[in-house]
């Protein structure tokens, strides 16, 4: 299993693209694996067969962790390479390595991934207690699950008949539920952590958008084949405030703010599997023009499942286009270990009240921030917020 980003520590098997036995060439994609960042195809090593698989799809693993095992072509079967012993030594499941060396070295102690003792630690289980049935007796999340619903089951003062299945809203069966997926489940413990360990103010500002829909109108005269919308000319007026109020991009990490040189723009896309954030990397160097290509390249990747590791990393400040889908005002959590966060909401019109009390109908939209408490007060939130509204309002966004 390779670490597919910073911070990753397992993955799970999505797909196995080729089958015991199959030959395999070098660079050919073996497998699908999915991690909390990226999903990716993983390539094999060496040209040869495939002889056994490790790890069944669905099974979530460690990053180090043998998946399969491939005779190399051209080497006899029985013959080992140079580096056969050490890849023998990482395949043998734990209960065996001693036995495979040779040595009778006790069995090593069991490894939990951050993963499982998040999950056990959630519901106060002793993962001493739980059997595992991943590979070499490795404690997956789903032995973790299942134990938990047995201690609940068991919990039950007395056996009773079993409930009715829960009806849907449209009386067709039992409601939607089950395990979260891989990518679910992430989000959901990312999330927690955000909520547990951050603690985060929110504010909004309501910003007049004439200017920027002018100059959106004018970018599109200008780009052909491509819808351009508000939000490249947003993450430009973005970068600009932030150039000048550095202390939100930023990175929070083992108790020290690391203000960052460089802007890394994450931006949250919505996907029918989840919510992902890829990256645009050095933002503020890329012309509007630029801006607007490289996020639609980001977004039409990231909705096809095309993301590389390199295109979620690094992430200094996170914008979120909630008024895409007509939210007019939000409370987005920080990603950590960020310290803030902005949308632009639904961009409306509406009457305000322009020189000399005089009323007329404009675009406005809201823009909201949610930041680290901890790192920042609300003085500098409000002064990036109201550099951020002049540069939108002035139409500067360079």
């Amino acid at each position: 299993m390779p670490q597919l980003g910073e911070s990753v520590t397992e993955g799970t098997i999505i797909a196995w693209k080729k089958a015991e036995g199959d030959l395999v060439e070098l660079d050919e994609p073996i497998c699908e694996i999915e991690t909390e960042k990226v999903t990716a195809e993983l390539p094999s090593p060496v040209a040869g067969r495939l002889v056994r698989i490790l790890v069944p799809q669905g099974e979530t693993v460690a990053v180090g962790a043998p998946l399969c095992e491939i005779e190399e072509a051209g080497v006899p079967a029985g013959r080992p390479t140079a580096d056969a012993p050490a890849s023998a030594a990482a395949g043998a499941p734990a209960g065996e390595a001693g036995a495979a060396a040779g040595t009778g070295a006790p069995a090593r102690r069991r490894f939990y991934s951050p993963a499982v003792q998040r999950l056990a630690e959630l519901h106060g289980i002793d993962l001493s207690q739980v059997q595992g049935t991943g590979l070499g007796g490795r404690v997956t999340r789903k032995d973790v699950e299942a134990f938990a619903a047995r201690q609940a089951q068991g919990a039950k003062a007395a056996p009773a008949a079993a409930p009715a299945p829960p009806v849907s809203a449209a009386g067709a069966g039992p409601a939607p539920g089950g395990p979260l997926t891989g990518v679910r489940r992430t989000i959901a413990e990312n999330l927690e952590r955000s909520s547990r360990e951050i603690p985060q103010a929110w504010t909004m500002v309501e910003v007049e958008m004439t200017a920027l829909l002018a100059r959106r109108d004018a970018l599109q005269q200008r780009i052909a084949g491509r819808k351009v919308t508000a939000l490249p000319l947003f993450i430009a007026a973005v970068c600009s405030a932030l150039r000048e109020h550095p202390v939100l991009n930023a990175r929070f990490e083992q108790g020290e703010l690391r203000v960052s040189r460089e802007l890394n723009i994450g931006v949250a896309v919505a996907t029918d599997w989840g919510l992902v954030v890829p990256v645009i990397k050095d933002a503020a160097s890329l012309s509007i023009e630029g801006l607007a290509a490289r996020l639609d390249d980001l977004v039409t990747r990231a909705r096809e499942r095309r993301l590389s590791v390199g295109d979620v990393e690094g992430g200094t400040f996170t914008v979120n286009n909630t008024g895409a889908f007509g939210s007019i005002a939000s409370k987005p959590l920080v990603n950590p270990p960020q310290v803030a966060i902005v949308t632009l909401e639904r961009i409306v019109r509406r009457p305000v009240v322009t020189g000399e009390d005089a009323i007329a109908v404009r675009p406005v939209a809201n823009v909201c921030l949610s930041f680290d408490h901890r790192v920042m007060d609300g003085l500098d939130a409000g002064r990036f917020l109201a550099t951020l509204k002049a540069r939108i309002e002035a139409g500067t966004f360079g």
